[in-house]
């Protein structure tokens, strides 16, 4: 589809241009200009590519997922904010150590699960910096980096247990985030906890991570540990 011109640059005022999905490479917050553009949006989850390294029913999911959040951007022009009730798009991470042996989880206040950093775009369409900006407020580590490209796209019902809010859908657009040497989490009033989990960690029964969850890991841990990601590190 035509898309306007806004679309298709990241980073304007610190002179990098980033196209959504194409140029993909590490970009600190500086670097990803906030847009109020939902098309802006839709480039990013249109140009999304299921990653090779993920295994074959994990792309089936990720294809299908990015179909129906671009159904959903066509169908909802407000999907950028809070007031579309139906659901609403978000961004989340994947944090892992420098190293790439660890990814960092926390117990959400309000739903009361483990769970990757992310959050509302509340009205940003540069999805990539809504993810870094998430993941950075609710570690509190700073220094945080962010593959410019998705390597994930998942649809799920969101149920606050806490409020009379009404259940609704993130269509949750994910990154991955590589944390500095020697980061130390701190956190905020969004988690009760937060705690770093290796590849044998994600089965941990008494964590209770589920399916997208895990597939997000699987796939974050691949990508931060090949070899197209660590010669741009």
């Amino acid at each position: 589809m035509t898309t306007p011109e806004s679309v298709t640059q990241l980073g304007e005022a610190s002179g990098s241009a980033i196209t959504p999905g194409r140029d993909a490479r590490w970009a600190v917050a500086a670097e990803l200009m906030p847009s109020a553009d939902v098309w802006f949006a839709r480039r990013i989850v249109e140009d999304f590519s299921p990653p090779h390294s993920s295994p074959a029913d994990h792309r089936s999911v990720q294809a299908a997922n990015r179909d129906q959040v671009l159904a959903f951007i066509d169908e909802h022009h407000d999907a950028l904010h809070r007031s579309c009730l139906t659901g609403h798009l978000t961004g989340s991470a994947w944090v892992v150590d420098h190293n790439a042996e660890r990814g960092l989880i926390l117990h959400h206040a309000k739903i009361q699960r483990w769970l990757q950093p992310g959050g509302h775009a509340d009205g940003d369409a540069n999805l990539a910096g809504v993810a870094l900006n998430e993941a950075t407020e609710e570690t509190g580590i700073d220094g945080l980096e962010v593959w410019t490209a998705p390597i994930d796209i998942d649809i799920h019902l969101f149920v606050n247990r806490k409020s009379a809010e009404a259940d609704h859908f993130h269509f949750d657009v994910r990154f991955l985030v590589r944390a500095p040497r020697g980061a130390v989490f701190v956190g905020n009033h969004e988690s009760e906890a937060l705690r770093w989990v290796d590849d044998a960690g994600l089965c941990d029964p008494e964590l209770g991570l589920d399916a997208s969850t895990v597939r997000l890991a699987e796939c974050a841990f691949a990508l931060a540990r090949g070899d197209a990601v660590r010669q741009l590190g």
